[in-house]
């Protein structure tokens, strides 16, 4: 096999394996929304604990990058593709953070709260699952387009967020036996909000990687 091709077969297999890992990082991310809503602690649990296997498989796909640019040696494009891999798989291994950290906000919270949550919680998981699904669109096609409309995506993200926490701080903050509550849904706000801005960094990591230029899609 020529070296052009096994490099391409390599490249070709660790896409998928970047696509794989998004996969896993998008499920956790909605499962533990699912989880916070329907206090199924159980749920929440599995997230904690499967976060493991996404940080190992972030690993598995570093070392294979790491291999390939030792077995390689690539240069301009190709070199700068390998290093646009390992930055969004970073931020994928982050958005499993986020869930996780969800996922116990909803543990903190248990199984005995009435109070009802925040349902721009759940439009924010919304948009962030539609974000994710166009930036690994992008990533996959390297479309500098799809990539640029990440930036107005996330500002939506980030209205519904000042105004869950503005909401919060009104409502409740005030009540002393609801600073746990307040403080779990915050957090858990800007879990999602902090996902989507990973996110957007994949869609500059996508810009960097077809025209070199650093832009910032959360300004």
């Amino acid at each position: 096999m020529r070296i052009r091709e096994q490099y391409q077969n390599e490249m070709d297999e660790l896409i998928q394996d970047i696509i794989s890992l998004a996969n896993q990082a998008k499920k956790a991310f909605s499962d533990s929304i699912d989880a916070l809503f329907n206090q199924d602690i159980e749920l929440a649990k599995k997230i904690v604990e499967d976060d493991k296997i996404i940080d190992k498989n972030e690993a598995a796909i570093n070392d294979k990058v790491i291999l390939m640019i030792a077995k390689q040696q690539p240069v301009a494009t190709d070199l700068r593709r390998l290093i646009i891999a390992l930055r969004v798989v970073t931020d994928l291994e982050r958005i499993g953070d986020n869930a996780k950290n969800i996922s116990k906000a909803a543990m903190r919270l248990g199984e005995d709260y009435q109070d009802e949550l925040p349902r721009e919680l759940k439009i924010m998981r919304d948009h962030a699952l539609v974000m994710l699904e166009t930036a690994v669109s992008a990533f996959q096609n390297e479309d500098i387009q799809t990539a640029l409309k990440l930036a107005d995506m996330d500002d939506k993200v980030d209205k519904l967020y000042k105004q869950v926490v503005t909401d919060m701080l009104s409502k409740k903050a005030m009540n002393s036996d609801q600073v746990q509550y307040v403080m779990q849904i915050a957090f858990s706000a800007r879990f999602i909000e902090r996902t989507c801005d990973h996110i957007t960094n994949i869609g500059e990591s996508i810009v960097f990687l077809v025209k070199g230029e650093i832009v910032d899609l959360n300004d």
